[in-house]
């Protein structure tokens, strides 16, 4: 089976990472991880993909200051070198201008902390706490020009429990962005529609 080559960009540790090289790892997954970037030099997630084998590449945006395009010339050229046909965000810390989001139209996936549309950006646990929602989750979406705006691919849901702290409930929403996100990129690589999945798991298209 032929199977597509997809980058992941990092900043940290990468716990996404790690689920998505876990799922690759089975023969019937359709992509293969054949790069990792990131913009820290330093990003524990580099090492995790050298250890499994895999390309890792920094590429420091603070040689470039405000310039971010021109950091992501540099990126945009290592993907194309790698021949890479789909990038997956997991944990990278970087806005993203037109230059990237243009050219990786449908082709770029990022996962986010929060079952979008509701709580985009930053510190959204402490905020779904102090709304009082009653569910909180995460979301794998398409890329677009705006932050977290992109088109739902599968979203994962968790109750809120009375006695949550920012903290507890991130952990309880990890878990679940490490098996929707292998999950969502199985379906968008394969053009499937997602179907519900067991123990709480919700996938949506």
């Amino acid at each position: 089976m032929a199977r597509t080559r997809v980058a992941v960009l990092v900043s940290g540790r990468g716990s996404n990472l790690h689920a998505l090289m876990a799922a690759c790892a089975a023969p019937d997954y359709p992509a293969e991880i054949a790069l990792v970037l990131s913009n820290n030099p330093d990003a524990p997630g580099l090492d995790a993909a050298r250890d499994a084998g895999i390309p890792a590449q920094a590429i420091d945006h603070r040689p470039h200051g405000r310039d971010r395009a021109a950091h992501e010339r540099q990126i945009d050229g290592a993907l194309r070198e790698a021949g890479i046909a789909c990038v997956c965000l997991a944990g990278y810390m970087r806005l993203l201008t037109p230059l990237l989001t243009g050219t990786w139209t449908g082709r770029m996936l990022n996962i986010h902390p929060s079952l979008l549309p509701a709580f985009p950006g930053l510190h959204t646990h402490e905020r779904a706490l102090a709304t009082g929602v009653k569910l909180h989750g995460c979301t794998v979406h398409l890329v677009t020009e705006r932050v977290d705006d992109g088109p739902i691919l599968g979203q994962a849901a968790v109750c809120v429990h009375p006695d949550d702290t920012p903290d507890s409930l991130a952990a309880r929403v990890l878990e679940q962005e490490h098996r929707l996100y292998p999950l969502a990129l199985r379906r968008h690589l394969e053009g499937a529609r997602a179907e519900p999945l067991h123990e709480g798991v919700l996938l949506a298209v």
